[in-house]
């Protein structure tokens, strides 16, 4: 059954139900302040790691957790770091296992990015700095290289 009522057809897209979200670990460090707002008017250096991570719980139900770390600085002096993990347990109705990995590791990040884009951009403005918006991230893109990977190395496993 769909949301409405009506049986969902063979075309419609897999269902998921996000039962709750949350912030597993947050941190935001600032090594270098006060004296680090003394360098606003320059443009910082900026880098973000990003990592999905997705567990069965029970039956249909996967706990997925974005790692998102942000670290702006000029060479060796950080302004500021902020790392954050933001999950969600996410039920996913019954489905062929490629299509549930799909979901797992694709769908349901990109409904929990801009809840943790911002957390982080909430973070790094209250930790004095301007809002640091994350551009929107292609969790398709970022399944597939990671499918690709891991099937690169499953034959180097087997063969070890």
């Amino acid at each position: 059954m769909n949301g409405n009522g009506a049986d969902a057809g063979a075309g419609s897209p897999p269902r998921v139900t996000i039962g709750v979200q949350y912030v597993k670990d947050l941190s935001f460090e600032s090594p270098n302040a006060p004296m680090s707002f003394n360098e606003l008017d320059s443009r910082p250096e900026i880098g973000i790691d990003l990592n999905v991570e997705a567990r069965p719980l029970q039956d249909n139900h996967f706990e997925v957790v974005l790692h998102v770390t942000a670290r702006a600085g000029r060479g060796e002096n950080v302004l500021f770091l902020v790392e954050l993990s933001y999950g969600a347990v996410a039920s996913v109705a019954p489905m062929p296992d490629e299509v549930r990995a799909r979901v797992v590791g694709a769908e349901v990040p990109k409904l929990l990015f801009p809840f943790a884009r911002g957390i982080i951009a909430n973070a790094v403005r209250d930790g004095g700095f301007p809002p640091f918006l994350i551009d929107p991230i292609d969790f398709d893109a970022l399944f597939e290289r990671a499918a690709a990977a891991q099937a690169n190395e499953q034959p180097q496993e087997a063969g070890a």
